[in-house]
């Protein structure tokens, strides 16, 4: 049977072209005597910052379109996207820089047809399969089926949104939406990660802790700039600083790294692959960017497992933490995103009041042949 092919959107500023960060770079050499404007500076896609007017000016020059740098690896990226999809370039730029763009785009990327480079701001009346973007309000309004958020320093502060770190993670996602209907069910029997994927509020922890009471069954130590709460124990987290977390991130630590209600979270090889080479299984509650990370490396030997919960029992259980309101206030704005996440895990289990039946339901998951 021939695969259906599926049709992806790509912004293109701040996904294959640098933008912000070449932008910074210009005003860095305007300003040589202040202290350098540092990427991490641009929290939201706005201002907020210095020179932030002068940053957002630039993107309606069209010298500065005509001459922004191809994203490391985005040409290779985007020609093993077009032998499974059928790719368009979807990008907002004002109506002076459109023959800049447009030109640039049939030069960088030649494969993609010149039809297929859509140049305009209404992004959210385009229908498409999946949808790349880095700017959140592109996401929230994308008619996409599948709408990916690429995480960038300024939208590292939203949770539960779909959303991949790397170019590789997205192309693996691609994969996993075009082979859904006939992708062989993960095998975890001798050894394997099992991704806790649900809403907060969904119960993951203590099906995590009910897990790993299990023989056979181990949490790897993960990284978090998140408070040590009262409840937890010293090993539930490797609580560290975010000042340390970054360094770390940069020295190439973790597989995967996310950030969930404003904290940092990041998982290492080192604490994964010893759990599965001696046949046991890594569990690991996570978000969906990081867990569709560890599905790309570990593929048939990682099941996502997304904790589906009622709402109003999420939220109940999110009121009653010990985090504080605005914390309270951002898990519960996400959980209509986390709740699509569902579509791209590969089981559902519901979470009542018995958190040992969902635990048991996920044993019986693991060990199916």
């Amino acid at each position: 049977m021939k695969k259906y092919r599926i049709r992806v959107g790509l912004d293109v500023d701040d996904t294959i072209y640098e933008c912000n960060s070449y932008a910074v770079s210009i005003i860095n050499s305007r300003h040589p005597d202040e202290e350098p404007l540092k990427l991490e500076d641009i929290k939201t896609w706005g201002g907020g910052h210095r020179h932030s007017d002068e940053r957002i000016q630039l993107y309606s020059d069209p010298e500065f379109v005509r001459t922004q740098p191809i994203s490391e690896g985005a040409q290779e990226f985007v020609k093993k996207l077009s032998e499974i999809a059928d790719v368009f370039f979807i990008t907002a730029v004002p109506a002076c820089c459109m023959s800049a763009r447009a030109e640039r785009l049939i030069a960088d990327f030649p494969e993609i047809p010149a039809e297929n480079m859509l140049l305009g701001r209404r992004k959210d009346i385009i229908a498409l399969d999946i949808m790349l973007d880095d700017g959140a309000h592109n996401i929230s309004s994308s008619r996409a089926a599948y709408p990916v958020l690429f995480r960038k320093p300024w939208n590292a502060d939203l949770s539960g949104l779909l959303s991949v770190n790397s170019y590789d993670d997205f192309l693996h996602f691609c994969e996993m939406v075009r082979n859904s209907f006939s992708e062989k069910f993960p095998r975890l029997v001798d050894g394997g990660v099992l991704c806790l994927v649900g809403p907060s509020g969904s119960s993951k922890t203590e099906i995590a802790n009910g897990l790993t009471s299990l023989e056979g069954f181990e949490k790897p130590l993960t990284s978090t700039t998140r408070p040590h709460r009262k409840s937890e124990g010293e090993e539930s987290y490797r609580f560290i600083s975010e000042r340390q977390f970054i360094k770390e991130k940069n020295e190439g630590r973790y597989i995967e790294t996310t950030v969930y209600s404003g904290y940092h979270f990041g998982t290492s090889a080192k604490e994964i692959d010893p759990i599965v080479e001696r046949g046991g299984v890594a569990v690991i509650p996570i978000d969906i960017c990081g867990a569709i990370t560890i599905k790309n490396l570990y593929r048939q030997r990682a099941m996502l497992v997304f904790t589906r919960r009622e709402r109003a029992d999420a939220i109940k259980s999110i009121i009653e933490r010990d985090i504080d309101i605005d914390d309270k206030t951002r898990r519960i704005m996400s959980l209509d995103f986390e709740y699509r996440n569902s579509e791209v895990c590969d089981v559902e289990v519901n979470v009542g009041d018995d958190v040992n039946a969902a635990v048991n339901k996920i044993v019986e998951l693991v060990k199916r042949k």
